[in-house]
This record gives C-alpha cells, sequence and structure tokens, in this order.
C-alpha cells in the first residue's frame, strides 16, 4: 500500500494497463487482500483461501478503478491522468483531450470499454463474498453494490466525468442496503455449486 502512495507522489500516467493494475494493487488490492483475516472466510466454505484472497483483490482493483474512473476531471485538473496512455490513443484520445474535458463519441466508446473492465473485477470479487463468514459478508455486499453503482452513474451522466462527479444518490443507498443483506444470507458459492 505505501508503495503505491509513493507512486502517486511521482507518477502522474500509466503507459498502460499493466502499469495502472499495478499502481491499483498497490493503493486498494492489498486492502483487500489484508482485510480477509479481519472478516474470515466461512468455516463451512469449500473454497480455497487462494480463491478467497483473488477476489478481496478484485473487489478492491474494481474499487480503485471505479474512483479512477469516477474522478477523471478532479484528477485532470491537478495534472493527473490515471488511464492507460496506450487505450487512450487506440481511441484516438491524447492528454489534451482529457484536460479540454469535452465528451465526444470517442470519450464515450473509451468509457464503455473502461466500465465494462471495472465490472468484470466486481463479478470475479462477487463469489468471493459469499465466501466470507456470515457476520462480514454484508458491509462487503454494501461495498460492492454501491461502488458499482457509480459506474452506473458515469453512464446516466453520459460518460461526463470530466465535470459530473458520479454518485450514488440518498434513495438509492438504502434500496441497496436490503439488497447487500438479502445475498449475504446466501450460502457460500463454493456449497451453492457441490449442491445435487
Amino acid at each position: 500500500m505505501i508503495d503505491g502512495m509513493r507512486t502517486d507522489l511521482k507518477k502522474a500516467r500509466y503507459k498502460n494497463f499493466d502499469e495502472l493494475y499495478m499502481y491499483c494493487y498497490y493503493v486498494a488490492g492489498t486492502v483487500g487482500l489484508m482485510s480477509v483475516p479481519v472478516m474470515g472466510i466461512a468455516p463451512e466454505s469449500k473454497a480455497t483461501a487462494e480463491s478467497v484472497y483473488g477476489a478481496a483483490l478484485a473487489l478492491g482493483l474494481a474499487n480503485q478503478l471505479t474512483n479512477i474512473l469516477r474522478d477523471v476531471g478532479e484528477d485532470a485538473r491537478r495534472g493527473r491522468i490515471y488511464l492507460p496512455q496506450d487505450e487512450l490513443a487506440e481511441a484516438g484520445l491524447s492528454d489534451e483531450d482529457i484536460f479540454k474535458g469535452v465528451v465526444t463519441d470517442k470519450w464515450r466508446k473509451f468509457m464503455k470499454r473502461q466500465i465494462k473492465r471495472a465490472r468484470m473485477f466486481f463479478e470475479e470479487a462477487e463469489r468471493g463474498v459469499t465466501e466470507l463468514r456470515k457476520e462480514s459478508r454484508w458491509p462487503v455486499w454494501a461495498s460492492l453494490l454501491l461502488y458499482r453503482q457509480i459506474l452506473d452513474e458515469i453512464e446516466a451522466n453520459d460518460y461526463n466525468n470530466f465535470t459530473k462527479r458520479a454518485y450514488v444518490g440518498k434513495a438509492k443507498k438504502v434500496l441497496a442496503l436490503p439488497v447487500a443483506y438479502g445475498r449475504s444470507l446466501l450460502l457460500p458459492y463454493s456449497l451453492r455449486n457441490n449442491q445435487t
């Protein structure tokens, strides 16, 4: 985690997703990994510790990627671009486009790809949440559902993350909590798939 914070002090661009992945790993993935011993794996879980830790890592990565996508405009005003430079170039975009902050069709297409990637990490994280101790699942589910909704809000803002900060409103937060609680009551995924 400290390595990620140090990187943040001296680096303002990421050549490709591999570099961005490592940054996300250090600043948020490690938090997910450190949370597993605190949350605990359900005694009845048939999942391997490796798969639970992998899911925790995925949740940390998904949350950090979501932060990055939500904060593009704010970061640009600070001279920082946490988006893969090679993917920006492939989309026909440049740092200058980010600093101008104009939503174009190229930007929308680029953002759809970035959001799809973040959602893949959330999906990977879902199975692991069910493997945690029952009493630990609700807050983790709530975090996952609420953070994933930020991606929905970016889409609802027509991908304008330059001047509009995507956030989940109070009503949606309140509605997400019972859903998170309901999911926390489900059997671990590893047990549901082994039932005949």
